[in-house]
């Protein structure tokens, strides 16, 4: 076995010695942390499968053509409104997201569009904006839209042009 294995078994153990420990000896910070990862875990078992078959199915489906004419080299600010829709509406957020970035990248998505996209999905879900305003407000959530959104999208068009000067490849499959 690869020492890095070893070392991913040892924390992964330690951990779990942890929550015995913790639930044996009723030590509250340890039972806090053992909820909530049993907590992540049902979310993430019932969101996963549904966004990968999704994802799947935007594999299929979406031709690499649509892509690279809607958000390629040449789709200018359009491509870049597309892909914050397109953001706006994941659910699962960023644990969808990355699957989706992978796959608009190998399509031909323009890097910048790509880093747009990451973005956007962290911080322009629909569900979690309607969420934000109605405990912050209204103009809590328009002004942080306001200013966020195309921070985000000067930082991606810089990140973007720095990287394919760079000539950028994301690295592939083993």
């Amino acid at each position: 076995m690869k020492r890095n294995t070893k070392i991913k078994i040892a924390y992964i153990s330690v951990y779990i010695f942890f929550l015995i420990i913790s639930f044996m000896f009723e030590f509250n910070p340890g039972k806090v942390i053992g909820y909530n990862f049993i907590s992540f875990l049902v979310y993430m078992l019932k969101i996963l499968p549904c966004a990968f078959i999704l994802i799947g199915l935007f594999e299929v489906w979406v031709k690499k053509e649509v892509i690279e004419k809607y958000l390629g080299e040449e789709s200018g600010i359009k491509g870049y409104s597309l892909v914050i829709l397109l953001a706006g509406t994941i659910a699962g957020g960023l644990l969808v997201a990355f699957p989706v970035t992978y796959s608009l990248y190998n399509k031909g998505a323009k890097l910048s569009i790509v880093f747009t996209y990451i973005g956007a999905a962290a911080i322009y879900r629909i569900p979690m904006t309607l969420y934000e305003a109605s405990f912050m407000g209204v103009k809590f959530t328009a002004i942080r839209l306001l200013i966020s959104l195309p921070l985000v999208i000067i930082t991606s068009i810089l990140l973007g042009e720095y990287l394919t000067k760079r000539n950028y490849k994301m690295a592939e499959d083993k």
